[in-house]
């Protein structure tokens, strides 16, 4: 009897899933998922290649610092790196009194010793880099109602992460006029800006790379817009992953060791049971 009723149970759920699997196939064929202007004009990263890319990948540290001015310079006005103390850019080939001039050019939130209420004051190596804004309402009343996101794990975060920063910031452009003529209501809202490789196309972030020279870097690199993007895009790969360039070079031996140790454990497995198998 249980076993009757256990192939009773087993046939309905089976003809469930025949049922539910059919239905899909039928609403998919008869009635197709209608265009919408995302589907059809959001593009997927650009090919950008990184010094850090594949297994043997390793940070190009004069590029990270050209990387962090840019970061500096342009987008540390909008966006936080919470995770980031001033002290981890020694990593990156500061000498320690550039890491704490670079710190004390920040102003981080601090108690007055005095009166215990909260001022500011210059930044130490301790200290993590601060956010722009006081909080998420100044935030989005700079920002045309967007909170800027914290980058610190911006490239860990997005799918292809390194090229989807890198062709976000080049990819600003204005609206095609195929885009306008298909689906006229995909108009870009006033205060926001068309971009093919943000997921709803429209974003509130306005270009912050506009212009060659924009930033003047100290190892004479021509700063063009093009060559900003890559640079802030290694270093926000920095940034997600600083362990990357150690755990590069750390994990080919432990693969070519685990290599050998299967090898030799293969051979005393052979050595150990040769001549035994066949007494059974």
């Amino acid at each position: 009897m249980v076993r009757l009723l256990g192939m009773l149970a087993g046939l309905f759920f089976g003809a469930a899933l025949l049922w539910s699997f059919g239905n899909g196939a039928y609403t998919a064929i008869t009635e197709p998922t209608a265009a919408t202007a995302e589907a059809e004009f959001h593009r997927h990263p650009k090919e950008v290649r990184f010094a850090s890319d594949g297994p043997f990948g390793t940070f190009d540290k004069q590029q990270l610092q050209r990387g962090f001015q840019v970061y500096k310079e342009v987008c540390s006005a909008c966006h936080s790196l919470r995770l980031v103390a001033f002290r981890d850019l020694s990593q990156l080939g500061y000498n320690e009194a550039e890491v704490k001039a670079i710190a004390k050019g920040f102003q981080v939130p601090g108690i007055d010793p005095n009166t215990g209420e909260a001022n500011t004051r210059p930044g130490l190596p301790t200290d993590y880099f601060p956010k722009p804004f006081a909080n998420d309402i100044a935030a989005r009343a700079a920002n045309n109602n967007a909170v800027p996101p914290d980058l610190s794990l911006m490239t860990k975060a997005r799918h292809e992460g390194p090229a989807y920063v890198y062709s976000l910031l080049t990819g600003f452009q204005n609206q095609p006029a195929a885009l306008l003529q298909k689906f006229p209501d995909a108009k870009t809202p006033a205060g926001l800006h068309y971009n093919p490789y943000f997921a709803n196309l429209n974003l509130a972030m306005a270009p912050p790379l506009t212009a060659e020279g924009q930033v003047t870097y100290g190892d004479g690199t021509k700063s063009s817009v093009d060559q900003m993007a890559k640079d802030v895009a290694a270093f926000l790969v920095w940034t997600a992953e600083p362990k990357l360039a150690k755990r590069h070079q750390t994990g080919f031996p432990v693969v070519i060791f685990l290599i050998f140790a299967t090898v030799l454990a293969y051979m005393a497995y052979q050595n150990v049971w040769r001549g035994k198998k066949g007494n059974h």
